[in-house]
């Protein structure tokens, strides 16, 4: 069973001693689920049920990115922000978290960076500067100041298409040696870019950041999956990364393509919200505008495509207990 690694994370120990030790430990958790913020009615945030899904993907053995896009972090207050963090610290689960670091204010990051140093978190994500769109000299200087006040292991976030600019390689090798880079989470699309970033940065971790592309970019030597589907299918996403990373993918297709499609029909994350709710872990799939659940005329192939992939999950679990 896989054990609390922030107290290894937070000795007096150097950096660099312990450093390598630490990533192994991160990258044995190969799914990480940018975990959603459920709301209630009012869009308040409801602590009930943000227990309930951060308590199952722990039983699930996935690592829990919070306040992510998915996450909606960006709609929450900074007071909001940090009770959540607070709040699913002190549930004391047996997954490491993850805590998002996004916006354009360099000093606004590195204060909310300087408070989390004080939680008993395991690692940040570290987002491009969103609108700005820097290039390669400010964004070194960017993520230089942010791996610099970090205390925790770092994943650098490649997403052009929500930053307008990638992580230029020059970028990525210059910082890859620091002592606070860890991994990257690549969700770009580009296979291309991927094995870019792997030949030329070969110490830091990449992931994911795409889960329609997890079977095709573990042959090209991804550690695992930031998942946005996980929020729904925790277990069997668990499952689909483990197959994978081992190359046995013959029972994916078209079934997990076709689901992962409709969790991606309108924005991220309204129909993982939606589904969840008519899987009844949240009470409702309110999201903070300028999001809305109503941009989903109905949620049946939704319904229909959860049926699929519990059928599936079945069938792999029969599988695995008649080789034993």
């Amino acid at each position: 069973m896989k054990t609390n690694i922030t107290d290894e994370i937070q000795t007096d120990t150097p950096n660099k001693i312990i450093g390598s030790s630490v990533y192994e430990q991160l990258n044995q958790f190969t799914t990480w689920t940018a975990l959603i913020t459920p709301f209630d009615n009012k869009g308040e945030i409801d602590f009930a049920s943000l227990k309930v899904i951060a308590s199952d993907q722990s039983d699930a053995g996935n690592g829990i990115l919070l306040l992510g896009s998915t996450g909606e972090g960006l709609a929450l207050t900074n007071k909001q922000q940090l009770s959540i963090v607070e709040y699913v610290c002190q549930l004391k689960l047996k997954s490491p978290l993850m805590v998002a670091v996004g916006g354009y204010d360099l000093a606004s990051q590195v204060c909310w960076i300087e408070t989390c140093n004080q939680l008993p978190i395991a690692a940040y994500l570290l987002g491009t500067p969103l609108y700005a769109k820097p290039g390669p000299v400010g964004q070194t200087q960017w993520f230089s100041q942010l791996l610099d006040t970090a205390k925790f292991p770092c994943m650098l976030y490649n997403v052009p298409s929500r930053s307008g600019v990638e992580i230029p390689l020059s970028t990525l090798s210059s910082v890859q040696d620091h002592k606070n880079c860890w991994a990257m989470k690549e969700a770009s699309g580009d296979l291309n870019k991927f094995l870019s970033y792997r030949q030329h940065c070969p110490q830091v971790a990449l992931f994911s950041g795409e889960d329609a592309m997890m079977p095709y970019l573990a042959k090209a030597g991804a550690k695992g999956l930031v998942s946005v589907c996980a929020n729904a299918w925790p277990e069997a996403t668990h499952r689909y990364v483990e197959l994978s990373l081992s190359g046995d993918v013959d029972s994916l297709f078209p079934l997990w393509q076709n689901a992962i499609e409709l969790l991606f029909q309108v924005a991220n994350p309204i129909p993982v919200k939606a589904l969840m709710a008519e899987q009844k872990v949240i009470k409702t799939p309110v999201l903070r505008a300028p999001l809305t659940h109503l941009e989903l005329s109905n949620n049946q192939s939704l319904i229909a495509a959860n049926k699929k992939i519990g059928q599936w999950f079945s069938q792999q679990n029969w599988q695995n207990a008649t080789t034993i």
